[in-house]
């Protein structure tokens, strides 16, 4: 390779991939790897990624738990934006790159390391994620990334690599399922392979977070979330931790059938993808926060919070996270959250969320001045020279056109 490195850090999932970037790194650039993996709730036993990194001889190993971090610093402050990209995404994997990403850098930094390196595509957005944190992060930072440079670009040119360089392959990897999948405490994805043709369903069996919405039970079941200053604080009275409170979610909701989406997006890249999440806990939280703050926001506010909530999304999709235009929009996004506490009630059934109950201490709802029945606080007479004052632009321009 062209620039000389000593030490990179790795993003490394212990999967068949990353482990063969792992000795890659050391074939092309002759270079000590140091891995880094993070626990981001994907459920998977992580000391196995350890296990597998000393066997191939790394030295310095980092298998840190960062789920708390996670939801606290990345999932609720995205949720209070409200946000969904293109309509039905709510970001999952866009979410969870930019703590990885941040990670990588700082333990670069502890282990004085002159590069970074991660296993996403050259087609994805990820490869976008990871490489904008880095920069903003530290621009000087040296960056790999072995699908842009290498010609294993086949399943079968990695486990070729993988035999002829000792790599122990996952059992799954000759029969692996026809899907690629991430996880983590969010969601899980799924996409490629036979997930590329649009038109075909996927198969049930796939689904690993939540029951049908068929099989899912025939009685609903209630939920009370709580909110404090924009972020949910407790579920059915108890207290919870942000992780904790978010895994509850995924829980209540994958035994209801909720979470499943199946969307054709736009990539950041320029094409079209076609992928399959599921996001139980994220869509009862979504459907919870907007009912909060339905008596709890200001009209005019609320309505300044949705126009920037497309924005928004589309910068954590596209990986601008560390960005001072997120940061700007967070700022004016938690300002109008401040006020965001109360419980909300809801009932889970068949795929469904319905909310069916809303109070707040701070609540803008008076219920003396929306009744239908006689009251002492509006005088209906109000409305007329509202409605004309409302209406002179529209009677004006009739006039002038006629």
């Amino acid at each position: 390779m062209s620039e000389t490195v000593k030490k990179v850090v790795l993003a490394y999932s212990g999967g068949l991939d990353t482990s063969v970037i792992l000795r890659w790194l050391r074939d092309a650039y002759g270079c000590q790897v140091v891995t880094f993996t993070a626990d981001l709730g994907q459920g998977e036993e992580l000391d196995e990624a350890r296990s597998k990194a000393e066997m191939l001889g790394i030295k310095e190993i980092f298998v840190e738990d960062l789920r708390e971090e996670f939801v606290r610093d990345y999932v609720f402050p995205m949720f209070r934006a409200n946000a969904i990209y293109e309509g039905t995404y709510l970001l999952g994997t866009a979410i969870a790159r930019p703590l990885i990403a941040k990670r990588q850098i700082e333990i670069a930094a502890e282990v004085g390391a002159d590069a970074v390196a991660h296993g996403a595509t050259g087609k994805g957005n990820d490869q976008v994620r990871f490489e904008l944190v880095y920069y903003a992060l530290n621009p000087g930072i040296k960056i790999i990334a072995p699908w842009r440079e290498w010609d294993l670009d086949s399943r079968a040119k990695l486990i070729e690599y993988a035999e002829n360089n000792q790599i122990p392959i996952p059992k799954d990897s000759e029969g692996e399922a026809p899907y690629s999948m991430d996880a983590n405490l969010l969601h899980v994805s799924y996409e490629g392979k036979a997930l590329e043709d649009p038109w075909r369903e996927p198969s049930e069996s796939m689904y690993t977070r939540s029951v049908s919405p068929e099989a899912a039970p025939d009685q609903p079941t209630a939920v009370e979330i709580e909110f404090a200053a924009g972020d949910p604080v407790a579920v059915d009275g108890k207290k919870l931790s942000p992780a904790e409170l978010l895994a509850v979610l995924n829980t209540l909701g994958g035994d209801n059938g909720i979470g499943r989406e199946d969307i054709v997006e736009n990539r950041f890249v320029g094409m079209k993808s076609r992928g399959v999440y599921e996001t139980p806990g994220g869509t009862i939280l979504f459907k919870a926060r907007r009912a909060m703050e339905s008596i709890t926001l200001d009209r005019a506010a609320m309505h300044l919070k949705d126009e920037m909530m497309p924005r928004y999304a589309e910068t954590v999709y596209n990986g601008f996270w560390f960005s001072p235009e997120r940061e700007m929009m967070q700022a004016a996004i938690d300002k109008a959250s401040e006020k965001v506490t109360g419980t909300v009630r809801l009932k889970l059934y068949k795929g469904n969320v319905m909310v069916t109950g809303r109070k707040s201490p701070v609540s803008l709802y008076s219920e003396e001045t929306a009744t239908f029945e006689s009251d002492q606080v509006f005088d209906q007479r109000d409305s007329e020279g509202f409605i004309k004052l409302n209406a002179l632009r529209l009677r004006l321009a009739r006039m002038i056109g006629d």
